[in-house]
């Protein structure tokens, strides 16, 4: 069974959220618009690329900074 605590490499989707500064609804949007992927955890507890959230959260902070 894979640790749901952690895994190096990906975020729970609350540290996605928290990095993104958006909520789990946000997330939940992300995933289903194709902007996030799930790379594993179970269906109520995904995991997320760290690189994926984190180039994520720097186009956000591109686009506010503009």
């Amino acid at each position: 069974m894979e640790s749901l605590t952690y895994r190096p490499g990906h975020y729970t989707a609350h540290q996605a959220a928290e990095i993104l500064e958006v909520g789990l609804g946000t997330i939940r949007q992300m995933v289903r618009r194709g902007q996030l992927h799930r790379s594993g955890g179970t269906p109520r507890q995904p995991w997320y690329p760290a690189a994926e959230v984190n180039a994520l959260a720097a186009k956000r902070r591109e686009r506010t900074a503009a």
